[in-house]
């Protein structure tokens, strides 16, 4: 699709992600390929993004846009799975849906499974004491105190857990989606 998704947990974030390595299309005809994309490309392709990013289907993202492209964000931002990753607790939005739904996060003490369930102010997100010994999270400690948490959310690296201090803002949102394409795409 052209830009880091972070959808590879630990390849994302090294040279050797497929983005960084070979910044053009798959083929024989990748680097020399000119093919201008039409309007309802751009669009289709901003929407795929972001159904991939978030692990939508069709229908809940022609929900999630019934509304301003910018209420979409915001509500999307409110998600358990995406501020599991945007707090540190997972390395890519992927290991993030997989930790909910194996039971390894906890929402104000209790254990949550369904990764779009939504968040709300002052909810508090960690992970689950019986799970913190697991392999996974080998290292979480050291890579929490070095990670910078969106400006809605306050992270405790100590006690492996976050909250969520205020609704976030369209501007502090920090995926690289063209919003208003989505929204043309959706207004067809």
């Amino acid at each position: 699709m052209g830009t880091k998704l972070f959808l590879k947990a630990e390849r994302s974030y090294t040279p050797k992600s497929a983005v960084v390595r070979r910044p053009y299309k798959p083929g024989p005809h990748g680097p020399n390929s000119r093919a201008r994309l039409s309007d309802f490309a751009k669009e289709l392709q901003e929407k795929q993004k972001i159904q991939v990013t978030f692990g939508l289907n069709n229908k809940q993202m022609q929900k999630t846009f019934s509304g301003t492209g910018a209420e979409a964000m915001v509500a999307l931002h409110m998600r358990l799975d995406t501020n599991v990753f945007l707090l540190g607790l997972a390395r890519s939005m992927r290991v993030a849906r997989q930790l909910v739904s194996h039971g390894h996060i906890v929402v104000n003490g209790r254990k949550v499974t369904i990764s779009s369930s939504r968040v709300k102010v002052k909810d508090i997100i960690a992970i689950r004491p019986e799970s913190r010994e697991s392999k996974l999270f080998e290292g979480l400690a050291e890579r929490l105190k070095a990670h910078k948490p969106s400006v809605w959310l306050r992270l405790d690296a100590d006690k492996l857990q976050g909250s969520v201090s205020a609704l976030p803002k369209p501007e502090d949102l920090q995926f690289p989606f063209d919003v208003a394409l989505v929204g043309q795409y959706y207004s067809r």
